[in-house]
């Protein structure tokens, strides 16, 4: 029945329940809601429906000829039972070719009325040989998903929500087979829509003709349907409900009522169309799959609209899906070199060639029995976690578009030896609790070895010999040192740029527990060489002079100057990092009478204070600091 196209933009949205075991198709509902949110879509409809016609009202530009279209079919599954065999498959398939050419036997099924009509639609079907890639395939894409079912949302053409991202829709029908929920048997995109999303979706209990295929959708003719929707037909009694006012765009399907389920018995009349009545044995109505088994010849020129000069299916015209895959040349890789060597890592390269898609790469250490195996995507890899001071052999293998090419020669390298036995002796050292004890005046060697090393050491000095110096020295890059007492609290620091010796000192009344920290300045680490560090103690106290620009002594204190004060005060302390802090001053008899907030920098902090409103007297400056607090007293003298 042919009527006057309505304007999609003013088709209304239809739904409708279905009982048990009635065939449910989502495409429409698909489509209506594709209309109202893409309005491009809708352009794109009217452009197709304009050259439909035009291609249906010029008979002698129509000519005979068969199409082959590439399938790709994405099983998607959740489940075992989901994840439907080869044989499975291999039926669909062999329906989709059957009914589009009116090779299925039942087609003499349709009544004398309608015999004449029965269309071969020239259009056949071939799981794709080669993948939008050019690599060889079998046109049969497994992925196993957590979602345990989907909908009309399109979430199954998408590997990012759980289903397989589409191969290109102009070299090939996508037909996605899943677990559908709701009672949908299926739904499918008329030309038009996104590229991304082009293609067929069938619930595996209603695909194909055996396996998981249940009765009465265990034909094949679900897939028939919904692929008829993606060759630009619309259902054969136009979505209209019971109004006889809707259009399926063909003239020769007769004007029914609405749709038909089950096996109905010749002629069904509806909307006056006796004496035939509906032509319910159409792939395009609701009829069980054994009672569905014709395309007409004017579905036919519809779909053939799509494959003419300027359709929107044209371009599978010229895929090369459906051939398999010319052997590619694969050559051998040459120019093979090692490069950025260390002790543990290299970067292995080598000539790119021709055609390949990846490369193998085999590396052992120098006569080693076996091979480790790796891949890389361009003409280069970079290995860890090699061994110094050690000669190691590489092949590289090219992998074409069938088959790989053969190894190249072997090349060799060697890593750099560890300089004056230099190894992480004292790991793992990373916390203030897992510290190495180290004796004091000698000295040892280690090395910060990542980014994120932190050395850790404990010192304990004497009674005879409490006062200590810390030397950190030869060192490969900008390394610092931290003293700790044993309760964690930091007592200094020393921080001088580039590979400077720091030094520390720390001249105590009694001997104590200490601890050090190594570490690089801004990630800074080396694992060639190592540093020198060195704990001495001394009976009398380490010189502080000018001389020694970098000693820093007792940084847990707060020096306070000038004390006594008159009218202003100066806070010299050390922190270390970008912390909030209190500080108070207190009176003799304990009330406090100047509370401020600051906030640290890393390493020597100065603050000020105005004192012009305080009386003489002795007081009490007091520095909270997380939860660690210091105090020091001053005198204010007027």
């Amino acid at each position: 029945m042919k009527k006057l196209l309505l304007s999609l933009a003013a088709i209304a949205l239809f739904t409708q329940s279905f009982a048990q075991a009635k065939r449910n198709c989502g495409s429409h509902e698909y489509h209506i809601q594709m209309i109202q949110n893409d309005p491009h879509y809708a352009i794109e409809r009217e452009l197709i429906e304009k050259q439909t016609e035009a291609y249906e009202a010029n008979p002698q530009k129509q000519t005979r000829a068969v199409k082959t279209i590439p399938v790709v079919f994405h099983i998607v599954y959740n489940t075992n039972a989901q994840n439907v065999s080869d044989a499975q498959i291999q039926s669909q398939l062999a329906v989709l070719n059957a009914d589009f050419r009116k090779l299925n036997a039942d087609w003499t099924n349709t009544p004398a009325a309608f015999q004449g009509l029965v269309a071969d639609c020239e259009v056949q079907f071939c799981l794709a040989q080669q993948d939008p890639n050019g690599n060889a395939t079998t046109g049969i894409n497994r992925v196993s998903t957590n979602v345990t079912s989907f909908s009309t949302n399109n979430a199954v053409k998408y590997t990012a929500q759980g289903g397989a991202n589409i191969w290109d829709r102009n070299k090939y029908l996508n037909i996605w087979v899943c677990n559908l929920s709701g009672g949908v048997l299926g739904y499918a995109q008329f030309p038009g829509g996104a590229a991304a999303t082009d293609g067929v979706v069938i619930t595996y209990t209603g695909f194909g003709t055996n396996g998981t295929a249940l009765a009465p959708f265990n034909k094949g003719r679900t897939a028939t349907h919904e692929v008829g929707h993606w060759l630009n037909l619309y259902h054969i009694w136009g979505d209209d409900g019971t109004s006889c006012n809707g259009s399926d765009l063909v003239g020769d399907t007769p004007n029914q009522a609405d749709e038909n389920y089950g096996c109905p018995t010749f002629p069904a009349v509806s909307c006056a169309n006796g004496p035939n009545g509906d032509m319910f044995m159409n792939y395009m109505d609701y009829t069980d799959d054994a009672c569905m088994y014709m395309f007409s010849a004017g579905q036919k020129t519809r779909m053939s609209a799509l494959f003419a000069a300027g359709g929107a299916r044209a371009a599978l015209l010229t895929s090369p899906g459906c051939t398999p895959p010319v052997a590619q040349a694969c050559g051998t890789p040459a120019g093979l070199n090692a490069t950025g060597i260390t002790t543990t890592t290299a970067t292995l390269n080598w000539g790119a060639v021709a055609n390949a898609l990846s490369y193998n790469v085999q590396y052992r250490l120098l006569n080693a029995a076996t091979w480790t195996t790796t891949t890389a995507a361009s003409n280069s890899k970079a290995l860890t976690g090699l061994t110094a001071g050690s000669t190691y052999q590489f092949q590289v293998q090219a992998v074409c578009n069938v088959a790989p090419g053969v190894y190249s020669s072997i090349a060799s390298f060697n890593t750099t030896a560890v300089v004056g036995n230099c190894v992480n002796n004292y790991e793992s050292n990373n916390t203030r609790q897992t510290a190495t004890v180290i004796a004091t005046n000698t000295n040892i060697s280690s090395m910060i070895g990542t980014n994120t090393d932190k050395d850790w050491f404990r010192i304990t000095t004497t009674n005879g010999a409490p006062k200590l110096k810390v030397t950190l020295s030869t060192l490969p890059l900008d390394y610092d040192i931290r003293l700790y007492n044993s309760s964690g609290s930091q007592l200094a620091i020393s921080q001088l740029g580039g590979t400077s010796t720091e030094t520390i000192k720390y001249n105590a009344a009694a001997g104590a527990t200490y601890y050090v920290q190594v570490y690089g300045y801004n990630g800074a680490y080396n694992t060639t060489n190592c540093y020198t560090l060195n704990a001495s103690t001394s009976a009398v106290n380490w010189r502080l002079d000018g001389n020694e620009a970098n000693d820093f002594v007792n940084k847990a204190a707060l020096n306070i100057f000038p004390n006594p004060a008159h009218d202003k005060i100066a806070l010299q302390f050390f922190a270390e990092g970008n912390n909030a802090v209190s500080i108070h001053i207190y009176n003799a008899m304990g009330q406090k009478i100047v509370s401020e907030q600051k906030v640290t920098t890393e390493g020597e902090n100065n603050f000020s204070f105005d004192l012009q409103q305080l009386s003489s007297g002795i007081y009490i400056m007091e520095l909270i600091d997380n939860e660690e607090r210091k105090i020091q007293k001053f005198t204010i003298q007027k």
